[in-house]
């Protein structure tokens, strides 16, 4: 039997709320932590600031954000940013197809810019005491654009979906060991429970997981046919991969705009590939082909922050581009190997060359300086004679020759691989760099025995760490477990974290998953990335979101007045 209190409040809230007035985490670590736990953004604030539980009401979905000025509705907005292949919704992996997509493919919950999760599709969420059971209620009224309500059964058909192993969802990995389709349970026509085989705190966090987009149970299969039934603010009215993306305005989208009309305010978003050169963005930004473009780097950055007609806006991030190497295949069957790799990283020059010191230092494990539950350390040593010495006792005396695989279309990642290859010669590392564009390395990024591979922002540790580094029910390798790691210590003490609410606790069992990522694991991170919004600023609404996706796509609008390539 699993105990759930009587009060509306879950009990590791309360607990987290002596926390707070104690010290002993951060204002938004509570924050975040409440709302996971099923208390809605407003009554979490509420707790944080005068200490009344009492006063505590149910989650409710956020209402759009109110803006000063008055609303205008109208207005295309053109957006910058490479068009992949469109693929099955539950495999959905790259921002680009999520920034398209989740604009007509709404999710259960959403994470926002501060990293704290909200009901979406949702208007609730509850967890037992112990986090075994979660019940998810939908808000009800919400209306496909073929007419039909969006109900529980909808959603169950999705999880059926993400559980099958033909499609081969990512999904699989953040669920494995805790939940099986058997869990999913529809109670009534807009509820759902998932009946989980341990405790887990970041189911909510799931449900904003990129593939986890709510499609309808008649979707024909391809997701960019313009065809399927939606619940979003927009219908997909073109898309031609390589090349471009139009988004059209739905009328009767299901949540309401600050001026009383459906959402959104803009008529048309236009997705438009330049390529794979940055500066080819930029030219367009500060000429006004473009209002906006996806992920500008920093080297984008500093030929845009002088020009004082655009807006700027920047967030750090648990972005990183991973050094990842796959430890079923020689030489990096060999840990001695991987730490030699790692040990030839001279973090500070790299972030220097990579991205002008705009970010993070990173410490070779795949939890970030920005996740709540990190555990300060020390940052490995710049040592390329321990990593020499290293080599010589794996076998390498002479030397190792070795490919490194990266998309040339990211600057970063080919002067990181650059610096790495100028190092490791003091080491006896003779690394070739294999150039490629950005569409063939997606093609080859699980496969390629040795690559830099971008791995965009979590906002909790253990879902990122769940996602890459763990097997599934059978054992072998998650869907995007790059590396095939799977360490039997690092997975149990990953499934204790998953289940632990409290902050300190959780970050003391961080410490020795990241212990173990440092001793053993497969990745080298020399820094983590900062994330920058760069637009004409008569949009109104835009803002830097972690993960970059561009939620902000519902409720932007432009302003002509405040265009200054009009």
């Amino acid at each position: 039997m699993h105990k759930s209190s009587k009060n509306p409040l879950h009990p590791g809230v309360l607990e987290a709320q002596a926390q707070l007035m104690q010290g002993r985490i951060s204002r938004r670590e509570f924050l975040r932590l409440a709302t996971l736990l099923g208390t809605g953004f407003a009554s979490a604030s509420l707790l944080a600031a005068c200490g009344s539980p009492q006063s505590a009401a149910p989650p409710t979905a956020p209402a759009a954000t109110p803006t000063p000025s008055p609303i205008r509705r109208g207005g295309t907005l053109r957006f910058g940013m490479k068009i992949p292949a469109a693929d099955h919704p539950a495999r959905l992996a790259w921002g680009e197809g999520r920034n398209v997509f989740s604009q007509l493919f709404e999710y259960l919950a959403e994470t926002d810019a501060q990293n704290i999760t909200h009901p979406h599709l949702l208007e609730s969420w509850t967890a037992s005491d112990d986090l075994t059971v979660w019940t998810l209620k939908l808000r009800e009224g919400i209306r496909w654009s073929n007419g039909d309500e969006l109900v529980a059964e909808h959603v169950l058909y999705n999880f059926t979906a993400w559980f099958d192993p033909d499609i081969g969802s990512s999904i699989l990995g953040l669920w494995s060991g805790f939940l099986t389709l058997d869990g999913v349970e529809q109670v009534d026509r807009y509820t759902l429970r998932l009946n989980l085989l341990q405790p887990k705190l970041d189911v909510p966090e799931n449900l904003y997981h990129t593939s986890a987009i709510i499609v309808h149970p008649s979707f024909d299969g391809d997701i960019a046919s313009g065809a399927n039934a939606s619940t979003g603010p927009y219908r997909l009215a073109e898309y031609v991969e390589g090349e471009r993306a139009r988004l059209e305005r739905r009328t009767d989208y299901w949540q309401i705009g600050a001026d009383g009309d459906p959402l959104p305010y803009l008529d048309t978003v236009e997705f438009l590939s330049l390529g794979d050169d940055p500066t080819a963005y930029v030219a367009a930004l500060q000429t006004g082909q473009l209002h906006t473009f996806y992920e500008p780097g920093p080297e984008s950055i500093q030929a845009l922050q002088s020009d004082e007609r655009l807006k700027i806006y920047a967030v750090d991030t648990a972005k990183a581009r991973v050094l990842r190497m796959r430890v079923d295949q020689e030489p990096f069957s060999d840990v001695r190997v991987r730490q030699a790799i790692r040990m030839v990283q001279d973090r500070e020059a790299i972030l220097e060359v990579a991205v002008f010191g705009e970010g993070l230092l990173g410490h070779d494990v795949h939890v970030a300086p920005v996740h709540p539950e990190f555990a300060p350390m020390e940052l490995p040593a710049y040592d390329p004679e321990g990593a020499k010495a290293l080599l010589a006792e794996a076998g390498y005396s002479d030397g190792l020759d070795l490919t490194l695989a990266v998309g040339a279309g990211w600057p970063d990642v080919v002067a990181y691989a650059e610096s790495l290859q100028q190092t490791g010669q003091a080491a006896g590392l003779n690394i070739a760099i294999e150039t490629m564009p950005n569409p063939a390395y997606w093609e080859i990024w699980a496969e390629t025995s040795f690559g830099i591979t971008p791995w965009t922002h979590r906002s909790l540790a253990v879902m990122q760490l769940a996602l890459a580094y763990t097997a599934d029910s059978e054992g072998k390798p998650g869907a995007w477990n790059e590396t095939r790691w799977v360490d039997e210590e690092f997975s149990a003490i990953l499934t204790e974290a998953l289940g632990t609410i409290d902050v300190d606790a959780r970050r003391v069992l961080m410490a020795d998953l990241q212990r173990i990522m440092l001793e053993r694991g497969p990745i080298g991170i020399a820094w983590w990335q900062r994330a920058w919004e760069v637009f004409n600023p008569a949009f109104q609404g835009i803002y830097a979101h972690p993960t970059l996706h561009s939620i902000y796509l519902r409720t932007a609008w432009y302003d002509p007045e405040q265009d200054p390539f009009v």
